[in-house]
């Protein structure tokens, strides 16, 4: 056991006041007249204790200091030591040299060394790293030594690293980030607009730059029109983060007439500055893939978004789909066979999408299938339409294509664009070649280096993405059964909830064509009928929900199987409650929790939902809880909606 000189003293001396107290106590009870000289011979013992007690901590001192010597000849001696340097036993202090009297002050023999060096881990401090401690405004690492069990005698070092600490944290301080800077969708904002109006509005949003980076040390640039530069040094990146991108804000608001937002991409914390500019450039893509109006910050550890709290401008270009259609109708006739895939617990969306790149395919006279889980799919009456018609053939397991798929063999992913979302992660790895059609925006974990990427996060579907292709494949002969062109329809008509929402121009253009093409409407309405037990179990979840702050949520326990389908029916149908500006619809489901989001865009629901590890876009989105019970699912739900509406609240009062 470690033994504490200082406890031992003091017990001691309790123990020898007490005794003396006690013996002058029955002193002068015996004999009062002798209590003057009594106490005048305690007052003597003490000033000779206090006199006896200097004399021995500097002989101690001297001894250890090396100014007398050791039995043997042998001198311990630390006081010649250049740093600062103390000796303890059981966090008490037994010696300490000059430097360290002048570099923290002077130490009282036995003294707790917590006074003189607080924070002090002895254990910690052995290590070869040492300990970093803070003594008023001076930083040291402090290295200990020369510890026994039985003596508890700790030797330990200071080294004072306070100019080599600030000088590193200026550097830290100083390191660039570089900005890349886009007003989304330029050329379709200003098209046709008038000359004046256009530099007014510009000149606006010039203003807004340089003020907003005029309050750093940094430099702004324009590259061309609607797009620029920015280097900032990183303590101002650090505001900026802190203040989350005002510079989006200042841009949204203005002008009431036209709807002006900002996307940026930020690399910082790159070795070089041609490593921070390609990390920028990543995230630009990233914060335009996500629906721009936002701010993405690419580091080492990966990616932070701020913003995106707006509706995306659409700015997709005819043009663009008809060159991603032809390269994507090359790779297929370059590939001896053609897989199709979608994501996990695939939709109406997802199938018939990927229906569509099938027509391509047979178009293109190129073997191909869809790979889709019968058993766990959203889609089922779709499924069984074609195989009552004869066409099941086209339709697969996942694990019965893998043994065919060649060097040539090309994957087509539709509906997603993350890898851990894909209906079978053992196709994606085996394909050599990759092409990928979706709408969702962008996140971590996208499929990387697509050979066709057909991304838009302007679309309201992949379904409507397909259709447009469609119509740029093969000749006028070439085109979509009435039944596909139905499939489709009903994928279009799911994501954007029978066309009420996230619907644009060209999703009514898409929507024409496969009417042309013998779409039957009242034929895709039966595709989203329910059966009853399905119809009992979406009012269960509706019946449950409960309103916060505008925000409709319901949580559950688990569903019987094949009623996965109503989570996100629960969702749209609780849009329709007065009051309700977004659900949120949570099952348990495989140890964790499944949750459906839907909003009618005042509340940003993918915002929400990636706080919680899931993504999606501004009125549909969800996420998957793993191992997480309904009732933590619902504090998580309600502190990330408490967070939302603080969020927008602080917005508002700006």
């Amino acid at each position: 056991m470690k033994r504490n000189p200082r406890l031992q003293l003091e017990i001691l001396l309790a123990v020898l006041a007490a005794l003396c107290a006690a013996l002058l106590a029955l002193l002068v009870f015996a004999e009062p007249l002798l209590l003057i000289p009594a106490g005048l011979a305690l007052v003597l013992i003490l000033v000779l204790a206090a006199f006896g007690a200097r004399r021995l901590r500097r002989r101690v001192a001297r001894y250890v200091g090396g100014e007398i010597s050791a039995p043997g000849g042998i001198q311990a001696s630390l006081a010649a030591m250049p740093l600062p340097a103390l000796v303890l036993q059981g966090g008490a202090l037994l010696w300490c040299n000059a430097h360290f009297e002048e570099a923290i002050g002077p130490g009282s023999l036995l003294a707790p060394v917590q006074q003189l060096l607080p924070g002090l881990d002895l254990t910690a401090a052995a290590r070869p790293e040492g300990q970093d401690l803070t003594i008023g405004e001076r930083r040291f690492n402090a290295y200990a030594s020369g510890a026994s069990e039985k003596s508890g005698v700790w030797v330990v070092f200071l080294v004072e690293l306070t100019e080599l600490r600030a000088t590193a944290a200026e550097y830290a301080a100083s390191r660039p980030a570089y900005m890349l800077l886009e007003v989304d969708g330029y050329d379709i904002l200003f098209n046709g607009m008038k000359d004046s109006e256009k530099a007014r509005l510009m000149e606006g949003v010039n203003r807004t730059l340089e003020q907003y980076f005029g309050q750093t040390s940094g430099f702004l640039r324009r590259l061309s029109a609607g797009r620029y530069i920015a280097v900032v040094e990183e303590r101002h990146m650090q505001q900026m983060v802190a203040g989350k991108f005002s510079l989006l804000d200042q841009i949204r608001a203005l002008d009431d007439s036209q709807t002006i937002t900002l996307s940026a991409g930020v690399g910082r914390g790159g070795a070089t500055l041609a490593e921070c500019q390609e990390m920028a450039q990543q995230s630009l893509d990233m914060a335009l893939g996500r629906g721009g109006d936002q701010v993405a910050v690419k580091t080492r550890d990966g990616f932070e978004f701020y913003g995106g709290v707006s509706r995306s401008i659409e700015k997709r270009s005819k043009v663009k789909n008809r060159i991603l259609a032809t390269a994507l109708a090359d790779m297929i006739r370059q590939s001896d066979s053609v897989i199709i895939m979608g994501h996990k617990m695939s939709d109406l969306d997802c199938v018939g999408a990927a229906i569509g790149v099938l027509r391509i395919c047979k178009i293109m006279d190129v073997p191909a299938i869809i790979a889709v889980r019968s058993g766990a799919t959203l889609a089922g009456p779709l499924l069984r339409r074609f195989r009552d018609a004869g066409f099941g053939d086209d339709f697969t397991e996942p694990g019965d294509v893998l043994d065919t798929i060649t060097k040539d063999t090309l994957l087509v992913v539709v509906d997603t664009y993350l890898t851990h979302l894909l209906e079978s992660r053992e196709i994606y790895e085996r394909c050599r070649h990759v092409a990928v059609i979706d709408h969702h925006r962008k996140t971590m974990g996208y499929i990387e280096n697509p050979v066709v990427l057909c991304h838009e996060p302007y679309a309201s579907s992949a379904s409507e993405l397909v259709s447009e292709m469609l119509q740029y494949v093969g000749t006028r002969e070439d085109k979509p059964t009435p039944l596909e062109a139905e499939a489709l329809l009903a994928g279009i008509m799911l994501d954007t909830r029978n066309f009420a929402l996230h619907t644009g121009v060209r999703t009514f253009e898409a929507a024409a064509y496969l009417r042309q093409m013998g779409a039957q409407t009242e034929e895709v309405k039966r595709l989203f009928a329910s059966s009853m037990e399905e119809y009992a179990a979406k009012a269960s979840l509706v019946e449950n929900a409960v309103i916060h702050k505008g925000c409709a949520i319901s949580v559950c326990g688990p569903l019987a199987p094949g009623l996965a389908v109503v989570v996100p029916q629960a969702a749209n149908d609780l849009l329709g409650i007065e009051g309700v500006a977004a659900s949120f619809v949570a099952v348990e489901k495989n140890g964790g929790v499944n949750i459906s989001a839907r909003s009618m865009g005042e509340v940003n629901v993918q915002v929400i939902m990636e706080s919680l590890g899931g993504g999606g876009h501004l009125t549909m989105a969800g996420a998957q809880l793993k191992d997480c019970s309904a009732q933590r699912a619902r504090e998580l739900l309600i502190s990330a909606v408490d967070a939302f509406r603080a969020d927008q609240e602080k917005k508002a009062k700006k």
